[in-house]
């Protein structure tokens, strides 16, 4: 659409009409400087000029104050790109992840079905991050690349299993892959957020060094280390004993890497806890801001401008014809 920048010049228009009704100063000692042109603008002069007419002498003055008021072509909006961030999940699915310690709906269930339901709701609001998801167990595997496909994320996520990358834990392995892919991506506000219930029991990376190797790449680490405190089974007599369900939990080494990488070591003993970490990290690591627009902008101010050129030349060139 068309605009003015300037659109109040516009109320400039009628200055000639009152320089024109300003009362003369008859001083015969004072040498003035007359504006022909006012004459012309008012007809004073049509006598002598035949050949020009009203809307003439008008024209170069509304011209100048459209090019004065700096007209514009304004087009569509458009969508500037949204700056997010490359944010990878390790997802433990070891063995002891097979531990029915967690509750949803009243119902208990293992670790890794606890972890699909948060996690995959937590991916379903990270809008305008690209999501990876790295599965680890005696081995760490790069199960999606970071991608804007989050629906495709969740969906691996979903059909992870226990056991599927061996029994063991590799907590280390999994950060060196996420560092790896880091490398290959060079970009800023590069999250990883790693969830196990254990210790770091086998991979070719101790933990810490591979914390070592993600603080050099500007890699943060948020761990978390899941599974209840307590839990009552059956004891081999037949009566009931109350265990420690994460006595292998190593959680120091978690919050040695998170501090390392600048990032958080959270505990999460239930669902409940579980859903609140990842709220946080909500939190801590904000969404990409609301899509913005600009609208790209075509000065048109040298067109009047030519007219007015174009008619003073004009009317310069009807007075020598006369």
């Amino acid at each position: 659409m068309y605009s003015f920048y300037w659109p109040w010049v516009f109320a400039l228009l009628p200055l000639p009409l009152l320089i024109k009704l300003l009362p003369r100063v008859k001083q015969a000692s004072i040498t003035t400087i007359e504006a022909p042109f006012l004459d012309d603008l008012f007809g004073q002069k049509q006598a002598q000029n035949h050949g020009r007419t009203s809307w003439l002498n008008w024209l170069p003055w509304l011209l100048l104050i459209l090019t004065i008021s700096r007209p514009q072509w304004i087009g569509e909006p458009i969508p500037l790109p949204v700056e997010g961030r490359d944010l990878m999940l390790a997802i433990d699915i070891s063995g002891s992840m097979e531990q029915q310690d967690m509750m949803i709906n009243g119902r208990a269930v293992d670790r890794l079905t606890a972890v699909k339901k948060v996690a995959g709701e937590f991916i379903e609001r990270r809008v305008g991050d690209r999501i990876g998801l790295i599965l680890f167990g005696e081995n760490a595997y790069l199960q999606a690349p970071l991608t804007f496909d989050r629906e495709t994320v969740k969906t691996l996520l979903y059909e992870a299993a226990i056991g599927l990358a061996g029994k063991s834990t590799a907590i280390g392995d999994s950060i060196g892959l996420a560092v790896k892919k880091a490398r290959e991506n060079e970009q800023g506000n590069r999250v990883l957020i790693v969830l196990t219930d254990g210790q770091n029991t086998a991979g070719a990376i101790e933990p810490l060094k591979a914390a070592e190797l993600a603080r050099a790449e500007s890699l943060k680490v948020y761990t978390i280390g899941v599974g209840a405190d307590q839990m009552v089974v059956n004891s081999f007599f037949g009566g009931q004993r109350t265990i420690n369900p994460s006595s292998d939990l190593d959680e120091a080494t978690l919050r040695r890497i998170a501090a390392i990488t600048e990032g958080q070591y959270f505990r999460a003993r239930d669902t409940k806890e579980l859903e609140q970490i990842y709220v946080i990290l909500d939190e801590l690591e904000p969404l990409a801001e609301e899509e913005q627009f600009y609208r790209p902008t075509k000065e048109l101010y040298f067109w009047p401008l030519a007219g007015v050129l174009m008619t003073l030349f004009f009317t310069l060139w009807l007075r020598r014809l006369q």
